[in-house]
């Protein structure tokens, strides 16, 4: 592990009434009063530019800054391959294991940190999960990010997906739109899955490859395409079609619920790649198809993986 150079957590401040400690407490629930009253203490909280002790009652308005000190970053890999770049777009291949985004103990050991370090000012269009690897794209200045972030909103970008899960899927073709929504976690309070009340969730897949049934299991590959852009939306939907993503510590269940004791969304174990990457790039007005070399785990038996393709 490696010490980061710590970060600087801004709060405005909503409604007021509540004291300092109070606040960041009920606010911050992963640290508890005690924790947060040795950081006051220590000088690490800042109100509207000066020291904060504790008692002090926030008023509507007010700014709230905790300074964290460097803490030791989990070890990932970093490096990343460039898929595709011009003066508006970036499009790279995010390894499996690497954070898109800071959060969960990351914040250098990201994605973002990353690329910003080469290609200063690029920000995200999506997100992968942590365990998922594959096509990122990222805008590098504010006209492209806007074409792009309409172009999603409006469903046209398509994305393509190679997952390996397990059981043999007997069905060449199969459409998922079961609901995702947020359900109770005994360690997050809330995760998302299936359920009732979720949003409209819409997922196509196609089977791929079937392999050999081994220990009476066999696993599937899959090309999943995704009409809609929930949270963990193929690990769901696999796992609600009774194939779940082979080795997926969360999503372990048929009907994309939870197991009694389940993992958290950022666990390994799982091979999910985002191998192409179509849309119109908002200058040209050109197609654009970007892709990742598949993983060998999830190419057909007897490739080695797909080469690199962006048109």
């Amino acid at each position: 592990m490696t010490l980061n150079a710590g970060y600087a957590y801004r709060t405005p401040i909503q409604r007021g009434g509540q004291t300092v400690l109070a606040f960041l407490a009920g606010q911050f629930a992963h640290s508890d009063v005690p924790t947060w009253a040795a950081r006051l203490a220590a000088g690490e909280v800042e109100l509207d530019g000066v020291w904060a002790r504790g008692p002090e009652v926030l008023r509507a308005g007010q700014v709230l800054v905790w300074h964290r000190p460097p803490w030791p970053e989990e070890g990932v890999p970093l490096d990343y391959g460039v898929l595709y770049e011009d003066d508006s777009l970036l499009a790279v291949d995010k390894p499996s294991g690497l954070p898109t985004l800071p959060g969960g103990g990351f914040l250098e050991h990201t994605l973002l940190a990353q690329v910003r370090q080469k290609f200063p000012g690029a920000s995200p269009l999506h997100r992968l999960g942590r365990g998922t690897s594959g096509v990122v794209l990222f805008a590098r200045n504010a006209q492209a990010g806007a074409a792009l972030s309409r172009a999603w909103r409006e469903h046209a970008v398509s994305k393509t997906y190679r997952a390996l899960v397990a059981g043999v899927v007997e069905p060449d073709f199969l459409t998922v739109t079961a609901p995702i929504g947020p359900v109770t976690h005994p360690r997050l309070g809330t995760v998302h899955a299936a359920t009732p009340g979720g949003r409209a969730s819409h997922s196509e897949l196609r089977v791929v490859e079937r392999r050999p049934v081994d220990s009476g299991v066999g696993s599937t590959l899959l090309d999943v395409d995704i009409l809609t852009g929930r949270p963990h939306q193929i690990r769901i939907h696999t796992a609600f079609a009774g194939h779940p993503l082979l080795g997926d510590p969360l999503y372990a269940l048929g009907g994309g619920i939870l197991p009694e004791l389940p993992g958290l969304p950022g666990d390994l174990g799982y091979g999910l790649h985002a191998w192409r990457l179509s849309f119109t790039h908002p200058r040209t007005g050109e197609v654009v198809t970007v892709g990742a070399p598949l993983p060998g785990a999830l190419a057909r038996t007897g490739e080695t993986g797909q080469d690199t393709e962006c048109e």
